[in-house]
């Protein structure tokens, strides 16, 4: 939910049950389920929704469409133009973690529930950003560039690196995949705090509603959080000051939360240590400044790429769906 707005629905279907109304026959009927985008997990997954439901794509729409739930396999944008042809959508899942390319304020108005993939892709994600960051501050890609290069016997050792143990690290966004990046870093021995769009008091590290505040009490921070109109940017030139030259970025959440391009200039200036970036602002476009720095370690986006992520999320995808045209709660609502 963004601060002042009205909450997603977490099921936006209200409806009676048909089997009470049209017997058991209309009961086992399997649920249509319109597919938005290109799946690129290939036949397996698509022969599992078949086992369960009837699929359809734009092309197959109806002039007047009754489908009442999307499946959104990708990061196609889903406008308030796509959903004006879905009078009657209550509910989109979608098969990533971010949701910025759904139009959310359209489907808050429209109490359009929205699920994601962020439960299936948490745990991976995180293991992802303590390697970035340990890659940062231990300087194992630069390393391993300097060995390649034949340097280490014409120029002896590689300039040391950092413990990670003990720093204090913010996290910002302690949703799912922040949550596990918060578990990995506390068993390193890291103090963790947290920047979250209100304060969780199921946990007991310190939060900071202001960013920069966070900055300027850690020695890292690690982006995770979600992308929309309040978050853009979240990470600017007055976060990095706070933040300090010995100070390390780590983003696997979404590029457009830095301010890339002060990014860049606090990184070739040696105003910040360090970043480790999986996302960037417009992929899959990469500032040349940034390929040339030994400080920076760099991802393709791949946080979320493991054949066990995309098993978790098939099966979170289609437990959604069922939850659904079950009328029961959807398992990971935004």
């Amino acid at each position: 939910m963004l601060n002042g707005e009205t909450p997603l629905p977490q099921n936006g279907h209200r409806r009676n049950s048909m089997a009470a109304i049209t017997g058991e026959a209309e009961a086992e009927a399997p649920g249509v389920v319109f597919v938005h985008g290109s799946p690129p997990f290939g036949l397996p997954f698509k022969d599992r929704l078949l086992s369960r439901f009837q699929l359809i794509h734009m092309s197959e729409l109806p002039e007047s469409s009754h489908v009442k739930v999307m499946l959104c396999m990708d990061h196609t944008p889903v406008t308030s133009q796509t959903l004006y042809k879905l009078p009657s959508l209550e509910c989109i899942v979608a098969s990533s973690a971010g949701v910025d390319h759904i139009d959310l304020t359209t489907c808050r108005l429209r109490g359009i529930a929205v699920a994601n993939g962020s439960q299936a892709f948490s745990e991976d994600v995180a293991d992802y950003a303590v390697a970035l960051l340990m890659d940062v501050l231990r300087k194992i890609s630069a390393g391993d560039r300097y060995l390649r290069s034949g340097l280490w016997s014409t120029k002896g050792d590689y300039p040391l690196g950092w413990k990670l143990g003990g720093k204090r690290v913010g996290i910002v966004g302690l949703g799912n995949i922040g949550s596990e990046v918060a578990k990995r870093l506390v068993a390193f021995g890291c103090a963790i705090a947290y920047n979250s769009r209100k304060k969780r008091s199921s946990v007991s590290f310190p939060y900071y509603a202001d960013v920069c505040d966070l900055a300027a009490n850690s020695d890292i921070l690690v982006i995770c959080g979600a992308l929309t109109s309040e978050t853009h940017h979240i990470i600017n030139k007055d976060v990095m000051t706070a933040l300090g030259k010995e100070g390390v970025i780590i983003n696997v959440g979404r590029g457009s939360l830095i301010n890339q391009k002060e990014l860049v200039q606090f990184l070739v200036e040696g105003q910040i240590r360090g970043a480790g970036l999986d996302v960037f602002e417009n992929e899959p476009i990469v500032p040349r400044e940034l390929l040339e720095l030994d400080n920076v370690v760099l991802s393709p986006h791949n946080a979320v790429v493991t054949p066990e992520a995309f098993e978790a999320m098939q099966e979170l995808a289609i437990s959604n769906l069922g939850a659904f045209f079950s009328n029961k709660p959807l398992l990971s609502p935004i």
